[in-house]
C-alpha cells in the first residue's frame, strides 16, 4: 500500500479545546466561554479556561509533533484572541502568539494548515445577532483579511470554517452546543447560508491578501455513507444517500458543500429546507470555488439497494463495535468511499481533516498509556484510505484528531481522543502506544498498513 510521496500526514486541534488562557493578554470572551458557565451545559461543569494550557506550553507541544514525525498540523486561530470584540481593534498579543507558533512549526518542518473559525465565535458578535445578522459574512471576511496579511507570508493552506453543520444544528437548533439556541428551521437555514457566504468571501480575501498563493478549502462534518457490498447497485445506493437532502434534515452533505464547489444549493434541499438562493449582490461570491474539500469522518451509515433500487439503510446488529461515544459505530470503509464520492462530485483534491477514536484511556501501573483500540481503529481506517487512493481518489492528506486529549465541547474531559495523554490536574503529557504506532506509519508513508 502506498500514498503519494508528498502526502500530508498530520494531527489536528482547535484553539478553544487546547489553548486555555481564556482571558490572557487581551483575549476577548467567546460563546464557549459563556456557554461553559451555563449550569448543566457541560459534563460535570468542565470549562476550557485552562484546557491543555497550550497557550503557555506550545513549545512542548510542537516538540511532541516533531517527535511524532508529522509533516503537517491543522490548527485553529482563536477569533476573539485576535479580535477581542470580533471586529474593530486588533489584539497584537494574540497575533504575536500565533506568529511564534507558526514559526516554530515551520522550523520543525511542519506545515501549518490554518482554520480561521473552529466554533469559538466572539461573544461580542453573538450579541449583535451572530450568524443571523446579514453582516456576519463580512465579519468573517474582515477577520480573514487580518489573518492573511499577518500570516499569509508563511501559511498556504486555509479553512475558513470548521463543520458548519455542527455550528447550526448543535448550536442553533438543538441547543446542546454554544450559544445554546433553539431557532426555527427557517432561521437556522439562513444562518447556515450566511456561513456559506462568509466562507466564500473569506476565501476571496485570503487569496487577495496573502503573500503566498492561498489554497482554501473546507472542513465539513461529512456524513459518511457506505455500501453494504461492492455490487454496483449497493454502491449507487450509498452514493445517492451521500448526496440527497431528506426533508427538514440539516445533517447532510450537499446542502453545505454544493454552494462552495458548484455555486448552487441542491434542488432537493431547496424543496426540503427552503431556498436561500443568493441575492444578486451575492452572485460574485458564489462564483468563487474552493481549492480542496476537507472532510471530517469518524463513522458511517450502511446502505444497500432496495427491491426497487431505492437506497435502503442497513441497521447495525446488536453488539456491533462502537467507540466510547455510543452512537459512533466502527465503520472503517468510510475512508474508502467518502473520499471517492466527494472527489467524484467536485473534481477537487480531498483531505481527511479529522479522523480518530474516542476512548477512555488512562495511565497504567507501568506509567504508560496502552490504547490498542485506537491503534486498531486507525489501522483499519487508514488501510481503507489507502484503497481509496489506489482506486483513483485524489486524497492529499490525513489529519488525526487529535494530538493530545483535550476539552471535547459538551463532553468536557469525559472522553479522550489524543495520541498523547494529558493529566488535566498536572497537565503532564504522556505519549500513548498509538503515538509510536502512528509515528511509524508516517515514517514509512503508510507502507506498513
Amino acid at each position: 500500500m502506498s500514498f503519494p510521496k508528498d502526502f500530508a500526514w498530520g494531527v489536528a486541534s482547535a484553539a478553544y479545546q487546547i489553548e486555555g488562557g481564556h482571558d490572557a493578554d487581551g483575549k476577548g470572551p467567546s460563546i464557549w466561554d459563556a456557554f461553559c458557565r451555563r449550569p448543566g451545559a457541560i459534563f460535570d461543569g468542565h470549562t476550557g479556561d485552562i484546557a491543555c494550557d497550550h497557550y503557555h506550553r506550545w513549545q512542548e507541544d510542537v516538540a511532541l509533533m516533531q517527535a511524532l514525525g508529522v509533516n503537517a498540523c491543522r490548527l485553529s486561530l482563536s477569533w476573539p484572541r485576535i479580535l477581542p470584540d470580533g471586529l474593530g481593534t486588533v489584539n497584537e498579543a494574540g497575533l504575536a502568539f500565533y506568529d511564534r507558533l507558526i514559526d516554530a512549526l515551520l522550523t520543525a518542518g511542519i506545515t501549518p494548515w490554518v482554520t480561521l473559525y473552529h466554533w469559538d465565535y466572539p461573544l461580542g458578535l453573538q450579541q449583535r445577532g451572530g450568524w443571523a445578522n446579514p453582516d456576519s459574512p463580512r465579519w468573517l471576511a474582515d477577520y480573514a483579511t487580518i489573518c492573511a496579511r499577518r500570516f499569509g507570508d508563511r501559511v498556504r493552506h486555509w479553512m475558513p470554517v470548521n463543520e458548519p453543520q455542527c455550528i447550526v444544528q448543535l448550536g442553533l437548533v438543538n441547543g446542546s452546543h454554544a450559544p445554546g439556541y433553539h431557532l426555527p428551521l427557517a432561521d437556522a437555514v439562513q444562518c447556515g447560508h450566511h456561513q456559506n457566504l462568509g466562507t466564500l468571501l473569506a476565501a476571496a480575501a485570503l487569496r487577495t491578501r496573502a503573500s503566498l498563493p492561498a489554497q482554501v478549502g473546507c472542513a465539513m462534518a461529512a456524513q459518511g455513507m457506505i455500501p453494504l457490498t461492492d455490487s454496483a447497485a449497493d454502491i449507487t445506493a450509498a452514493r445517492t444517500a451521500t448526496w440527497r437532502v431528506p426533508s427538514d434534515y440539516l445533517w447532510n452533505n450537499s446542502w453545505w458543500t454544493d454552494p462552495l464547489f458548484l455555486g448552487i444549493y441542491p434542488e432537493d434541499g431547496r424543496r426540503a429546507l427552503g431556498d436561500p438562493r443568493p441575492h444578486p449582490d451575492q452572485a460574485e461570491a458564489f462564483a468563487t470555488k474552493l481549492d480542496f474539500c476537507g472532510i471530517n469522518l469518524y463513522f458511517a451509515r450502511v446502505w444497500r439497494a432496495g427491491p426497487d433500487g431505492t437506497p435502503q439503510e442497513v441497521p447495525r446488529p446488536a453488539g456491533y463495535p462502537r467507540t466510547s461515544q455510543g452512537d459512533w459505530h466502527m465503520t472503517p470503509p468510510v475512508l474508502r468511499w467518502a473520499p471517492r464520492f466527494f472527489h467524484e462530485r467536485y473534481g477537487v483534491p480531498v483531505v481527511i481533516t479529522e479522523n480518530g477514536h474516542q476512548n477512555l484511556d488512562h495511565v497504567h501501573l507501568d506509567g504508560k498509556v496502552h490504547d490498542p483500540q485506537r491503534i486498531d481503529y486507525l489501522h483499519r481506517h487508514l488501510r481503507e484510505l489507502g484503497r481509496a487512493v489506489a482506486e483513483g481518489a485524489d486524497v492529499r492528506g490525513y489529519f488525526h484528531w487529535t494530538l493530545m486529549d483535550n476539552f471535547e465541547w459538551a463532553l468536557g474531559y469525559n472522553v479522550r481522543v489524543g495520541l498523547v495523554h494529558v493529566d488535566f490536574q498536572t497537565l503532564k503529557r504522556t505519549p500513548k502506544d498509538s503515538f509510536a504506532w502512528y509515528r511509524e506509519v508516517v515514517r514509512v508513508n503508510g507502507a506498513n498498513l
